[in-house]
């Protein structure tokens, strides 16, 4: 499988793009100077604390405060007040936690007004970024990401990723962390750690250790609330530290400063890989070279086309995401109904694990699949759904499809569903209307279901479209209009048609009449 990651950068922000031969399976953004991303540490004070809500208040210096529940004080809080007041009071100067004795933990069910109080000052976390009308999610259990390994302060917990299933290896990296790790910090050892040596996880550690000491050397100098006293790495580095493994094959990057960074930063986290990280110099825009504008242009409209004809219809709400697989008008070569539905929602469970991962869908999503009669075929259409989501590295649940159909999914929501407007202004009239692109795509797949209908066998088909349309549809060699015929082994007459909107187009017979589809 050929594995790439395609970075274009412009004055406002960096886009990431993640291809599986040559297929977009993940979009990300990185905006400039974004206040609020995951993982950064501000120092801040309470606004307010709201019993019914057993949660407080945090001004972080965003429109809405920030939402800090009880359960994500963490148990060590009163621990983490206790060293900051032993850091600003310069009880400490080497800021690890060998010496330091713990407060009693609070209790797992108290109520947050006995422990949080109005003006306190705290160090709290972004876990989850401003998402529509709402504030950042805070928690003030503090953590710290590295390549192989998460720091988690006033711990002495060792956990390992459930992705690492080989027992042998576990107990391996179990016993390297608990020989390196200073006492007071727990690790969670993340899947990239498999089969690494002690050097490469030790000087991950340190790095971790390092970010820690330097939140309480920069707290010392704070004198106004609230300060960002801690950053996330940047976005580009943070997200090659999450996905890049050895299977990547191509790096390339349309920005000479990004693109010395990123050697750089692969330099230190894998050097052998160096070579595959490339400058992409070319006047063809970089997402035009590797066909991402087009697939996003196709992937992120309220339909989405798949294979044989089947297409699904995305519907966002306020409270979740509805996602209705539908067949089309195929043939059915398939022996009955069932066999039938039951390869058509294969193929939607495909593409929905691409489309969560590629619109960044969160919360509750509800999917309703063709039904299926059959007990066996719903179960295999689970496990299959599942085996596709197993790639996503969001936190997510799948339950098994109810007696109507459908399945429930949560997926853990974090930051705003990527949204992209796939439709453009009509030249021709005051509204907006599917982009050109996507009409290609449209076209394509229409006249995919007629060429697969029996009905149409004999037919000839004559492609009603306006003149500039046509005249794309003619150039080149081979023409899109030639591929069609190497495809089908059928004409496709395109008639040009000065009267039609910009981006009517009809499918007639030998007779002028329409062919439906």
């Amino acid at each position: 499988m050929k594995k790439e990651l395609i970075i274009r950068s412009n004055n406002s922000a960096v886009d990431f793009a993640l291809l599986n031969d040559g297929k977009l399976i993940e979009l990300n953004k990185e905006i400039e100077n974004n206040k609020f991303s995951i993982g950064d540490i501000f120092y801040a004070k309470v606004r307010k604390s709201i019993v019914g809500l057993n949660a407080a208040f945090i001004g972080v210096g965003h429109e809405k405060d920030g939402f800090l529940h009880y359960h994500d004080l963490g148990p060590k809080f009163l621990s983490l007040l206790k060293f900051i007041k032993y850091v600003n009071s310069g009880k400490t100067n080497d800021y690890l936690l060998k010496n330091f004795r713990y407060e009693k933990d609070i209790e797992k069910n108290g109520v947050i007004s006995d422990i949080v109080k109005p003006n306190q000052q705290l160090l709290v976390q972004i876990v989850k970024e401003p998402i529509s009308t709402k504030g950042p999610r805070i928690s003030a259990e503090l953590s710290f990401a590295g390549r192989f390994m998460v720091l988690v302060p006033f711990s002495d917990k060792i956990s390992i990723s459930q992705k690492i299933e080989n027992n042998e290896e576990k107990n391996r990296l179990k016993r390297i962390v608990q020989s390196i790790r200073p006492k007071g910090f727990g690790v969670i050892i993340r899947t990239v750690a498999k089969n690494k040596k002690v050097a490469e996880l030790d000087q991950d550690l340190q790095k971790l250790i390092l970010r820690w000491k330097n939140l309480f050397r920069q707290l010392k100098k704070i004198d106004q609330f609230p300060t960002k006293v801690l950053s996330e790495i940047n976005r580009s580095s943070s997200i090659l530290r999450d996905i890049f493994d050895d299977s990547f094959t191509g790096i390339v990057i349309d920005d000479v400063q990004l693109f010395e960074e990123i050697k750089d930063y692969i330099s230190t986290i894998a050097p052998k890989k160096t070579q595959i990280v490339e400058f992409y110099d070319n006047p063809l825009p970089i997402f035009e070279k590797y066909s991402i504008e087009r697939q996003i242009k196709s992937s992120f409209g309220t339909t989405v086309s798949m294979q044989k004809g089947a297409y699904l219809v995305i519907e966002h709400t306020e409270a979740l995401h509805v996602i209705d697989v539908n067949s089309g008008n195929r043939s059915n070569k398939s022996k009955d109904q069932e066999e039938t539905a039951k390869e058509v929602n294969l193929i939607a469970a495909t593409e929905i694990a691409r489309q969560l991962r590629l619109r960044d869908m969160g919360g509750i999503i509800v999917v309703d699949f063709i039904d299926l009669a059959s007990s066996q075929n719903r179960r295999d259409l689970f496990e299959h759904l599942k085996k596709e989501m197993s790639h996503d590295r969001t936190k997510h649940k799948i339950l098994p499809p109810s007696k109507f159909g459908l399945i429930q999914i949560t997926r853990q929501r974090v930051r705003p569903v990527m949204t992209i407007n796939t439709k453009e202004l009509n030249p021709n009239k005051n509204n907006v209307v599917e982009a050109p692109i996507v009409l290609l795509e449209k076209i394509s797949s229409d006249l995919d279901k007629i060429i697969n209908n029996n009905k149409h066998k004999k037919k000839k088909i004559f492609l009603h479209i306006h003149s500039f349309i046509a005249a794309y549809l003619n150039q080149g060699f081979p023409s899109i209009k030639t591929k069609w015929f190497i495809k089908y082994k059928r004409r496709i007459r395109v008639i040009p048609r000065d009267s039609y909107f910009y981006l009517k187009y009809k499918f007639l017979d030998e007779n002028k009449k329409r062919i439906f589809i």
